[in-house]
């Protein structure tokens, strides 16, 4: 399949979680609740920890950014489903926090915080997932196949190319996020 369709579907399951992550500020359960807060609370002690402004910061971003993604594709043939929890999670838990911060401070504040490196992260995450997908895809439909050598090793090289193209996107996105984003905030 085309490496559009897995575009489409990781966008998709983007909005999806971006739309579930809105629903659930508002009508929230306490388990979800919970969740979302852990990882909150989790966001603010790893924020604590990092000062803006220092090459350490950018490399710990990136590393992190880029190790989520290396492992979601690595893990994609278990039927996809580290991709598209990925996908599911890391946007509803976006928008959920989105709604709070707005509630809190402001949609400028919202937007200065997310938009400098997020412009460019999130298109990496949509186009890393949607690598993991096409390969997790391909490799449990080589397995019922004969012609599994010809299909699978096209398909591995073309999606590890395009993750490849994720994770270099990254390094701006991190760059960005520890050096520009915090002039925007403060």
């Amino acid at each position: 399949m085309r490496f559009r369709f897995w575009l489409f579907i990781s966008g998709g399951l983007f909005i999806i979680g971006i739309v579930a992550g809105i629903v659930f500020s508002h009508t929230i359960s306490a388990g979800i609740s919970a969740l979302f807060n852990d990882q909150m609370s989790n966001l603010e002690d790893l924020v604590a920890g990092l000062a803006p402004y220092q090459p350490t910061t950018a490399l710990f971003i990136f590393l992190k950014n880029a190790l989520a993604l290396v492992v979601s594709f690595l893990f994609s043939p278990f039927l996809c489903i580290l991709p598209v929890f990925a996908l599911l999670f890391n946007s509803a838990f976006l928008s959920y926090f989105s709604v709070i911060v707005v509630q809190e401070e402001s949609l400028g504040f919202l937007l200065a915080g997310v938009l400098p490196h997020g412009i460019i992260e999130i298109p990496a995450l949509i186009i890393g997932e949607a690598a993991a997908l096409g390969f997790g895809v391909s490799l449990i439909i080589a397995l019922f196949t004969r012609d599994r050598n010809k299909t699978l090793l096209p398909a591995f090289k073309r999606n590890l190319k395009y993750l490849m193209v994720a994770i270099a996107l990254l390094i701006p996105a991190a760059i960005i996020e520890t050096f520009i984003t915090p002039l925007f905030l403060s």
